[in-house]
């Protein structure tokens, strides 16, 4: 293995200054960019590994140290523990992590929701990288164990108590706990792993969807770091109110205004659907509030089969203003019904609460 300071040239009790000077003069007759030979990419990959080492002060001095703090002798803490319960000391964890679950906002027209839609979708997150396929690494290259903690991804340390030497562990801070140090990253993730790109996804949406519901896809989130397996992906459905329509739970509403004359004597209207044209029958003696129901022609129910009603609310126009012959018609009506008063009754509230259905 190479020595560091051999490798930058420079004496083993150079400054900080001394160290990043003669980096720096390696680099600019190495870089790949400069000198694109096998052999100065080689020694530029190690120029640059050294450097890393040698400027952080405490990788520095565990390496100074033979990369391992010595051990004293005596019996401490730490050897009671690993004489019982083998040792504690826990391997390089995995440069590959999961990625973040991510939460997007899709809006939704009533006629989505009625039968269910297909929709493309495009997002924002973070996908593979393509360049290194998620190693990190500059195509062509790879990670090198690192030579402070040799590849455990923990530097131990000794320290002195009253039960004598105590072992401690902590991630190493030159490879951050991985085992591995990557000299040459990718240009293209800077040694991610990903990149953040838009990409188009199909959405098969399901009748019946609700306002605030979530559908949960797995696998659909963000590329983790070092090419790890994606998080989920939560879709949120946000519901526009439409012009005519309402829903309660699986089923629709509207309100139909029908002329005196028509709900007195009866007739027929046709009303536009999400199924298309729909003739209703309005019977003689509608009176305002009735609710004429029309089977199977609500919305789809999400978690069992059929789809629920439409529901048509009756609202009896009233006219305001009468001519002379209308008025003469509605007095010789009245005259004829003399009998009937205005009264009282219990006053009832919501959509179809005290209604009659037809």
């Amino acid at each position: 293995m190479s020595d560091h300071y051999e490798v930058l040239g420079v004496a083993r009790d150079a400054s900080e200054d001394q160290i990043k000077k003669a980096y720096r003069k390696l680099a600019r007759e190495l870089h790949p960019d400069v000198n694109p030979s096998e052999e100065a990419q080689e020694r530029f990959k190690l120029v640059t590994h050294a450097y890393e080492v040698l400027s952080d002060s405490q990788a520095r001095a565990q390496y100074d140290m033979g990369g391992q703090a010595g051990f004293a002798g005596g019996f401490g803490f730490g050897d009671i523990f690993d004489s019982f319960f083998g040792s504690q000391t826990r391997g390089p964890r995995s440069r590959a992590e999961r990625g973040q679950d991510a939460l997007i906002r899709v809006d939704l027209l009533l006629g989505d929701v009625v039968f269910g839609v297909q929709k493309t979708i495009e997002i924002d997150t973070a996908v593979l990288c393509e360049t290194c396929q998620g190693s990190c690494a500059r195509p062509g290259t790879s990670a090198v164990v690192c030579d402070i903690c040799r590849g455990s991804g923990q530097i131990q340390r000794q320290v002195r108590s009253l039960l004598g030497n105590v072992v401690t562990s902590a991630p190493c801070g030159t490879c951050r706990g991985y085992g591995q140090v990557i000299p040459d990253p990718c240009v293209d993730c800077r040694g991610q792993g990903r990149v953040r790109a838009r990409r188009n996804l199909d959405l098969n949406i399901p009748g019946g969807v609700d306002d605030g519901l979530r559908l949960q896809l797995a696998g659909q989130g963000e590329v983790g770091f070092g090419g790890g397996p994606s998080g989920d992906l939560y879709v949120e459905f946000s519901i526009k109110t439409h012009d005519v329509f309402g829903r309660e739970g699986d089923d629709l509403t509207a309100v139909l205004e029908v002329p005196l004359a028509d709900a007195v004597l009866g007739t027929q209207a046709t009303i536009e659907t999400f199924d298309g044209s729909l003739d209703l029958e309005i019977p003689p003696g509608s009176q305002s509030g009735d609710v004429i129901t029309i089977k199977s022609k609500g919305v789809t129910r999400l978690r069992s089969s059929g789809r629920g009603d439409l529901k048509i609310q009756l609202a009896v126009q009233i006219p305001q203003k009468l001519d002379s012959k209308q008025k003469e018609l509605f007095r010789s009506f009245a005259k004829a019904r003399k009998d009937e008063k205005p009264s009282l009754r219990r006053h009832t509230t919501g959509f179809f609460a005290g209604k009659r259905n037809r």
